[in-house]
């Protein structure tokens, strides 16, 4: 795959409905594949896993200065401010990568947090969980949708060209229903 820029914020959203489960799948599959632990898949913002995340001295070369840790309270995943310090502001989303778990209840909370971080100037968000291909990737998705107004397909092919994300079915039909709210339509 040629090496593409990073998109810049903004851009027209397709009028297109919602893809199907499969289909976004398939668009997922054509990602980039990536053995990195952390990638900028929007300028400033960033996927990763929980290594990175769990290490100080590798986020301060990245020059993260906010942390949306998509497994707070997970094994794996035990960040809060008291490991980041005053240096790093820090959300905390006590997801589980289950297909039945309700992650669209943090779609708002997570986008807000995404945004303010990047309305402020020199600031980069990471955005994590234990692997950084399934909640992260979600999040980040929905924040593309909020606060770009991307389609969802535009969001995923935006994120899979810098890195391999994969959120689980479930999430891809939150994602299905928050692209449908986002453009008035009702396809199931």
């Amino acid at each position: 795959m040629a090496e593409t820029s990073l998109p810049e914020p903004g851009g027209d959203a397709e009028a297109t409905p919602c893809p199907s489960i499969s289909e976004l799948e398939e668009l997922l599959r054509e990602g980039k594949a990536s053995s990195s632990r952390v990638d900028e898949v929007w300028p400033n913002l960033f996927i990763g896993d929980a290594a990175t995340a769990n290490n100080r001295f590798e986020l301060w070369k990245l020059g993260i200065t906010h942390v949306l840790n998509a497994a707070h309270g997970g094994l794996y995943c035990q960040g809060g401010p008291d490991f980041y310090g005053s240096s790093v502001s820090y959300l905390g989303v006590p997801a589980h990568d289950l297909p039945d778990f309700d992650i669209s209840a943090y779609f708002s909370s997570a986008a807000d947090f995404i945004h303010c971080a990047l309305s402020t100037p020199g600031a980069k968000v990471l955005v994590h969980c234990v692997v950084g291909v399934s909640r992260s990737a979600t999040l980040v998705l929905a924040y593309l949708m909020l606060r770009h107004q991307l389609s969802l397909r535009q969001a995923v092919i935006t994120v899979r060209q810098r890195r391999w994300v994969f959120p689980n079915r479930g999430f891809l039909r939150q994602l299905c229903q928050l692209d449908q709210q986002l453009r008035g339509t009702g396809r199931s």
